[in-house]
C-alpha cells in the first residue's frame, strides 16, 4: 500500500543542550519573541527590533543562557544570571514534553546555592510548573516595578 501525500517527520527523542553562542542572538530573539506573544494577553513592552537588539547586546553577553535544539531547530533556552534564572522559554509546540524540566535540572546543577525567578501572574502553567519544581512563591507583586506593569511573583529555590 502506498502512502501518497505522507511527509516522513524526523523527530530527534532528545533535543540538545549547549551553551549559546553569540551567533544564537537571532534564534534566542526569535524563541523569545514566539513565546512571549503566545503566551500572554498584553504585549511586549518593546518592539520586536529591540528585543533583537537586547537578546543580542545584553542577554547573551550578561548571562550564562543555553539553547536547546531538536535538529536544527532552536525550540528554547535558559538564561542564568548570578542567582536566578533570568530568561526560560520553549516554543509553544514544545511545552509538556519534559524539556523545560530538563532546562530547570540543568539550572540547579548550575547554581546550587540556589535561585530565584520572576514570572507573571498571569502564566499559571508557569507557576505550577515551577512549583513542581519545588520553586515557591514568595514576593507577589501589582506590576509596578516591571516593564509591562503586569503583576507578577518572585519564586525561590531551595
Amino acid at each position: 500500500m502506498r502512502r501518497e501525500g505522507r511527509r516522513r517527520l524526523t523527530v530527534h527523542p532528545d533535543p540538545s543542550i549547549r551553551l549559546a553562542r553569540p551567533d544564537d542572538a537571532a534564534a534566542v530573539a526569535e524563541l523569545w519573541l514566539t513565546s512571549f506573544k503566545a503566551t500572554y494577553p498584553f504585549p511586549p513592552a518593546h518592539p520586536d527590533d529591540e528585543v533583537r537588539a537586547w537578546v543580542a547586546e545584553i542577554l547573551l553577553p550578561g548571562t550564562e543562557t543555553w539553547i536547546t535544539e531538536d535538529g536544527d531547530e532552536s525550540i528554547g533556552f535558559l538564561s542564568l544570571g548570578d542567582r536566578s534564572i533570568e530568561q526560560l522559554y520553549l516554543l509553544p509546540a514544545w511545552t509538556g514534553r519534559g524539556i523545560g524540566s530538563r532546562l530547570v535540572r540543568l539550572s540547579k546543577e548550575r547554581r546550587p546555592a540556589g535561585l530565584e525567578l520572576w514570572t507573571f501572574q498571569v502564566n499559571a502553567p508557569a507557576r505550577r510548573f515551577y512549583e513542581r519544581h519545588r520553586f515557591r512563591p514568595v514576593e507577589w507583586t501589582d506590576g509596578a516595578g516591571n516593564e509591562e506593569r503586569q503583576p507578577d511573583v518572585r519564586y525561590v529555590w531551595p
